[in-house]
């Protein structure tokens, strides 16, 4: 966690969060709670978090607009694309040097399977931000046991749940060499669109064209852009998911 407390000098601190066996986002259990932890940075309110939080649940009254805004929550509307106005803000941030949380999976899960395919939104920040920030993926398990989702009659209860055991888990900080990648991304997209084929390896429609300016990301085309966002999500999905592997066998350690 001593990297979270030195993000005062570039590169920017980008770190990420499962939602992998998580309480629902309306909540807010996990964050900021979860950083209540020893040596947590977030007693420091300069070196806090900044976090992408949904609008139509946290941003939907003046009061809630205030609350949030001063907890530093950057509200994103959901299915507006990695290139919504409100991730300028995000990426301004990065690129002075600042600490953003996300939710990669931009959805709560609570069956304990494998992590979802992660949302574009985090890697095109990376991809985007002036100085290549690091990453920290972040798993915690238990927090399903503080508000499952089906405890009374199918609903969650009123109130948080006490003397549950929660363990979070956080890897090992990840740096992209985003030179070379962007690289192979610019021979990945000249060879699909010689070929006329823009399915890669099994990932069929995730390629297609939607439009997306190219201007926006370093020059790259639409292609290049979604080959180096599936590269860079498959990625640190892979290193989140051997984090769930420990932080479940911890959960079940804590049980015997």
């Amino acid at each position: 966690m001593q990297a979270l407390c030195s993000t005062s000098s570039n590169p920017g601190l980008l770190a990420r969060l499962s939602l992998q066996s998580a309480i629902t986002c309306p909540r807010k259990l996990d964050d900021p709670l979860m950083w209540g932890f020893k040596g947590s940075p977030m007693t420091n309110w300069k070196q806090a978090r900044w976090t992408l939080t949904a609008e139509d649940i946290c941003f939907t009254n003046p009061f809630f607009t205030y609350f949030f805004r001063l907890g530093k929550c950057i509200p994103i509307t959901r299915g507006a694309g990695i290139y919504q106005t409100r991730m300028n803000e995000a990426l301004d941030l990065i690129n002075k040097g600042e600490w953003l949380h996300t939710f990669p999976e931009g959805k709560v899960s609570q069956d304990g399977g494998p992590i979802r395919r992660l949302k574009w939104g985090t890697a095109s920040l990376i991809v985007r931000a002036s100085v290549t920030p690091i990453v920290i993926p972040i798993v915690h398990s238990g927090f399903e046991q503080v508000m499952p989702e089906k405890h009374w009659f199918g609903r969650r209860p009123l109130l948080p749940l006490c003397l549950k055991n929660i363990n979070i888990v956080v890897g090992e900080p990840m740096e992209f060499d985003l030179s070379t990648l962007q690289q192979r991304a610019e021979s990945a997209s000249r060879v699909l669109r010689a070929s006329g084929d823009e399915c890669n390896g099994g990932n069929k429609g995730h390629l297609d064209s939607s439009g997306w300016p190219t201007g926006l990301c370093k020059g790259l085309d639409e292609i290049a852009q979604k080959w180096l966002f599936i590269h860079i999500s498959d990625h640190i999905r892979n290193a989140m998911q051997k984090l769930c592997v420990k932080a479940r066998s911890l959960n079940i350690n804590d049980h015997k």
